[in-house]
């Protein structure tokens, strides 16, 4: 299977950024090659384009599975897997959120909901303040990605594509209603 020069560049360029982003670079390419590829591809075929070993095409696609980022497929009086993604990009980027929760932001919130709990010592009042402070915050954004989850696609594609729209539109209003305001970052 070869594999053209515009689509060896993409994939180069997202394994290259799946290191930045936490996964291992094979498992970037492996995916970039199934985001791309016309048709479900098996292993021997990720092998073939990308050069890898068996092995480490079978471990990209487990984690790649564990993720909920692929999709298996079977093809009729053919026995091997066959993978690809899903075609709906905002469920792709969806499913990478709710991972990525998952993995890193709800534990870091159960930890600081632990945190608070405790009784501070009087010299750790500032950090048991700052924690708190903290907490609050994931747990607004939290609650927040919970209610832009609940939107369809296409509602959603309509909010972002208001952007400044509505930062006017809450702008307007906070002459209305005062809205409380961060305070300016200091410079020094």
């Amino acid at each position: 299977m070869s594999v053209s020069t515009l689509r060896q560049e993409f994939i180069l360029h997202f394994g290259e950024m799946g290191s930045r982003w936490g996964i291992n670079r094979t498992v970037g390419q492996v995916y970039a090659l199934l985001f791309l590829a016309d048709e479900p591809l098996c292993a021997d075929d990720i092998v073939t384009a990308l050069g890898f070993s068996r092995s480490n095409v079978s471990m990209a696609l487990k984690e790649l599975q564990s993720w909920n980022l692929v999709r298996l497929r079977h093809q009729q009086d053919d026995r091997r897997e066959f993978f690809t993604t899903p075609d709906d990009l905002w469920e792709i980027v969806r499913t990478l959120i709710n991972e990525r929760r998952k993995r890193e932001i709800d534990p870091t919130l159960t930890k600081l909901r632990e945190l608070s709990m405790a009784e501070p010592d009087p010299s750790d009042r500032a950090a048991h303040a700052r924690i708190a402070e903290l907490r609050q915050l994931i747990e607004q954004m939290t609650r927040f990605h919970d209610d832009l989850a609940r939107f369809e696609t296409e509602r959603l594609v309509a909010l972002m594509n208001m952007g400044a729209r509505l930062g006017r539109l809450v702008d307007g209003a906070g002459k209305l209603i005062p809205i409380r305001r961060s305070k300016p970052q200091s410079k020094g």
